[in-house]
């Protein structure tokens, strides 16, 4: 999927959430490019015939199994974009740090707001 096409679907599903402010625009443009590249990774991976290993001859002659570099940047992009999900409210995780922080404001702007009407 193209970038443009993920920065609608985050948008969309962080406006879902409730979680969208428009200062995330930016985290969104990097989630989205992000996601981009581990796509285009993805097909690669859907073409290579080796699978999450292959053959690795160093320079010694001595050939090896490795990992697949294309699986470890494939996981290396899934990491990194899992925490662009969590920054954003995207993760159960996520949501319950952004509402529990929302709601702590909230609750010093009402102490605030009782303790000047008492006055």
């Amino acid at each position: 999927m193209k970038k443009n096409a993920w920065r609608k679907r985050i948008t969309d599903a962080c406006v879902e959430a409730g979680t969208y402010r428009p200062y995330f625009d930016n985290t969104i443009r990097c989630l989205a490019e992000i996601l981009e590249k581990r796509d285009m990774i993805q097909d690669e991976i859907k073409e290579c015939p080796d699978g999450p290993t292959c053959e690795y001859t160093n320079k010694n002659g001595s050939t090896n199994i490795v990992k697949n570099p294309l699986w470890v940047m494939w996981d290396d992009f899934n990491k990194s974009a899992l925490t662009y999900w969590r920054d954003l409210g995207l993760t159960p995780a996520g949501l319950k740090k952004l509402d529990e922080k929302s709601f702590a404001k909230k609750k010093e702007k009402n102490g605030l707001m009782d303790l000047l009407r008492e006055s």
